[in-house]
């Protein structure tokens, strides 16, 4: 098995936001601040290790006209656990993240590793590829995240950087968001090329 193909796949070439352009409806919401990136952040790594780690021990019992929806409880289970520790020791970033955190459910990089490889795969491959595409999931919107709160409030984790800038409110909504995004898959396809190019 090469662990470093799985590793940079995650992070760099296949990476879930920038690449293959999943869990966006979580991304564009939450990184409106970095301390709820993190958050987010942080339980899509335990979401998507553990459900990788479960679907590839059960992978061999797992009938497959019903693996979908064993996958999906695999993952609800999951997800309901960080949503019951999130609730009662951060209500703070509890109440921030709202509804994100049970939509974690239905996020398509979940599934997604589930079906195509912790199902193929042993154990410790898939708890490899399960963390470092929650890894490359984060480093996505904590970038994103970062830039928005700097130029949208020109603060980070709530301490100004910048006195006296003036800041530009579009990068704390949806449409600044999608320009960071955009800007961020450029520069990640311009270093691929470039790369290349050696």
């Amino acid at each position: 098995m090469n662990y470093k193909k799985i590793i940079k796949d995650g992070l760099v070439d296949n990476n879930p936001v920038l690449v293959q352009l999943i869990g966006l409806c979580s991304v564009l919401a939450v990184s409106i601040n970095v301390k709820n990136a993190i958050a987010m952040g942080l339980a899509v790594i335990f979401v998507t290790t553990l459900s990788n780690l479960t679907i590839s021990l059960i992978r061999k019992i797992v009938p497959s006209k019903i693996r979908i929806p064993i996958y999906i409880v695999v993952i609800a289970t999951f997800v309901t656990l960080v949503d019951m520790f999130l609730h009662a020791y951060v209500p703070e970033v509890y109440a921030s993240l709202g509804l994100f955190i049970p939509l974690i459910v239905v996020n398509c990089l979940i599934l997604a590793r589930a079906e195509s490889f912790a199902s193929k795969n042993k154990i410790f491959p898939s708890i490899v590829d399960g963390f470092f595409n929650g890894l490359g999931y984060t480093l996505a919107i904590v970038i994103l995240a970062f830039f928005r709160e700097v130029i949208g409030s020109g603060k980070i984790l709530g301490h100004t950087i910048i006195e006296g800038y003036q800041p530009v409110k579009l990068f704390a909504m949806p449409p600044g968001a999608f320009i960071i995004l955009g800007l961020m898959i450029f520069a990640l396809n311009a270093f691929k090329q470039k790369k290349e190019a050696k």
